[in-house]
């Protein structure tokens, strides 16, 4: 008998471990759980019940029940050494990392139970940071488990944040092969989607992940969010409403309904969405950012500038939170404090508009007259240079002879790539960063580092080459800009379009493929593709950008409808008075108003071109 129960409770241990479904609906559960309890309230001494009860609350995501019905099976005769891995577990699930870890620690554990053992270890490390001991205890833990669905997922997930994309796909690709019902799986290859195809391809699956569990919260969620970045507002609504019934204190919900607040302008809803988070979100950029923007815009300027202070200590090169700093330092009367925060951003050839002009003021404020003409000066061009890295800081013969002795480090190999970029030394940079490439091809930043030092160094081809890896594993944003930037420079105009169009295809919320899509539409007179992106754009952020108001008043005004093309320019010439190109359009769309006026602009922009 002792061995028959040994074996019963055995299966029920293993039942968990191989092939577990992660599809099983939350009805379905909460069922089982029911008659489970009930049948431990008809036997106290029932062991593999309380077992399986563990098991079903692990599949609900409910840590404290599973560690109560694991602790009454020992209380009822379990083997330690055979439940200490599922005691873990249920810590773990309840953020009790080190409790976890030192409970697998305590005593010995059965061979049948190792696997279980190798894969909580696996998620607490993954949980704190420790990559290279996650991937230790995941490789033992697929070694005893190799066709626990639920484990590939927590595999693919450790490959992602380990940057391996091509690994992520394969293990979560194999975790749907396993069980074409596990929602977790078929979520997490939403987001991997998401990341190399766009917002719209991963709705899919995100839909397919919802039909295997309704009730998969962190699906609802995420999918809310993808919802929002397309627009669809009342979609993403309604996912968070589901979402907020079975986790309602997810501080998630709140940052994204506070997401949606600000975009319609309501930031006080804003605010107190976000003070409804109670600190659990402080330290993810985004939150840090949109709460640095709300309360700029609520007068808020030295909480805005300690927010967009936070974020540039995780995110130095983060442009838009300089901005943000600057803005809310010049707001407060700071002015040295607000030219600190734009000098990284106007000593770029790039430098955008806005911060030159606002560097103009604080300048003129500072009284750096000559300073703040050169800035006045740059803005009104309206042109900007090609995107720099930042200077390397530390000394360039260091970080050469470091990165010579350990060329696979990328903390060290990178900054130096980014040393030589600088330097000019290309033909090093690109050396570098094809030895990394090699070591790391399915890692996108890899392709991405390998596509810059070639494009500063003039090899187009070996840039175009480099970002369309690059793309494969993450058609994003940043990669898509660089590709499409590239095949122009190749002389591929046709090419770059295309790749512009993916990208707002793929990720209709980017701004950056409005404008540049813009700008195609407009370089082909194709007048009503124009406005529709300009409009976009300026849905999104406003009459704050002159080149976008300028253009929208060209394309309206080729169509004819001169009132409106009068009301953009007017605009743009109030946020930059000194642009001979604005004067020179303002001056002929009020030809038949006023012509003195139109007389004098056209003199006053003949003065500016001399």
């Amino acid at each position: 008998m002792k061995r028959f129960a040994l074996a019963a409770m055995l299966a029920v241990l293993l039942a968990g471990c191989d092939g577990a479904s992660g599809g099983d609906a939350r009805q379905t559960l909460e069922s089982r759980r029911a008659a489970l309890q009930d049948a431990i309230a008809d036997n106290p001494q029932a062991i593999a019940e309380r077992i399986e009860l563990a098991r079903v609350a692990f599949r609900l995501g409910d840590g404290v029940a599973a560690e109560a019905a694991i602790k009454a099976a020992i209380a009822a005769g379990g083997k330690e050494e055979a439940l200490r891995p599922l005691l873990a577990r249920a810590y773990a699930m309840q953020g009790e990392n080190g409790r976890a870890l030192e409970t697998l620690d305590s005593g010995p554990i059965i061979p049948e139970m190792i696997g279980e053992a190798a894969w909580v270890a696996g998620n607490v490390h993954l949980a704190n940071g420790d990559l290279s001991a996650a991937r230790d205890a995941y490789d033992r833990a697929v070694q005893d488990l190799p066709r626990d669905s639920m484990l590939w997922v927590d595999v693919a997930r450790f490959r992602d944040a380990s940057a391996d994309t091509l690994g992520a796909r394969d293990a979560v690709d194999y975790a749907i092969e396993l069980d074409k019902t596990n929602s977790a799986a078929l979520a997490l290859k939403a987001n991997l989607v998401r990341t190399q195809m766009g917002l719209t391809a991963s709705l899919t699956w995100y839909d397919a992940a919802l039909a295997a569990d309704p009730d998969n919260a962190g699906a609802l969620i995420e999918r809310a969010a993808t919802l929002g970045d397309l627009g669809r507002y009342g979609d993403m609504l309604a996912s968070l409403r589901h979402a907020a019934t079975l986790v309602p204190g997810d501080p998630r919900l709140y940052y994204l309904q506070a997401t949606l607040a600000a975009r319609a302008g309501d930031y006080r809803l804003a605010r107190s969405l976000l003070q409804r988070t109670r600190g659990q979100m402080d330290d993810v950029p985004g939150f840090m950012l949109l709460s640095a923007i709300v309360e700029l815009e609520l007068g808020g300027e030295a909480v805005a500038a300690t927010w967009a202070d936070r974020l540039l200590a995780e995110q130095p090169g983060n442009l838009t939170a300089r901005r943000i700093l600057a803005a809310s330092e010049w707001a407060d009367g700071d002015a040295d404090a607000a030219a600190e925060a734009l000098a990284p951003i106007v000593n770029r050839v790039d430098a955008d508009n806005w911060s030159l002009t606002l560097a103009a003021r604080v300048a003129a404020e500072r009284g750096q007259a000559g300073e703040s003409a050169g800035y006045l000066a740059r803005a009104a061009s309206l042109t900007r240079g090609d995107a720099a890295p930042f200077a390397a800081d530390n000394d360039y013969g260091l970080l050469s002879m470091e990165a010579n002795a350990a060329p696979l480090n990328p903390s060290v190999a990178i900054p130096a790539i980014s040393a030589d970029i600088a330097s000019g030394n290309s033909a090093s940079a690109i050396a570098r960063a094809t030895r990394l490439r090699d070591a790391n091809r399915g890692v996108a930043e890899a392709h991405i580092l390998l596509g810059d030092a070639a494009f500063a160094g003039g090899r187009y081809d070996l840039a175009v080459q480099s970002y369309r890896a690059a793309r494969a594993l993450d058609g994003g944003e940043r990669t898509m800009l660089r590709l499409a930037n590239a095949l122009y420079r190749a002389g591929d105009a046709a090419g770059s379009g295309a790749t512009i169009m993916a990208l707002r295809d793929g990720q209709p919320s980017s701004i950056a493929a409005d404008r540049l899509a813009g700008h195609l539409a407009m370089d082909i007179e194709h007048w009503d593709e124009a406005i529709a992106h300009f409009e976009r754009v300026r849905q999104r952020i406003g009459n704050r950008d002159v080149v976008v108001l300028r253009e929208l008043a060209k394309a309206y005004a080729a169509k004819g409808d001169r009132g409106r093309a009068l009301s953009l320019i007017d605009r743009a010439y109030r946020l930059e008075p000194l642009n001979a190109e604005i004067m020179t359009i303002y001056a002929g769309l009020i030809e038949n108003r006023d012509r003195q006026a139109a007389a004098d602009l056209r003199e006053k922009a003949e003065q500016i071109g001399r």
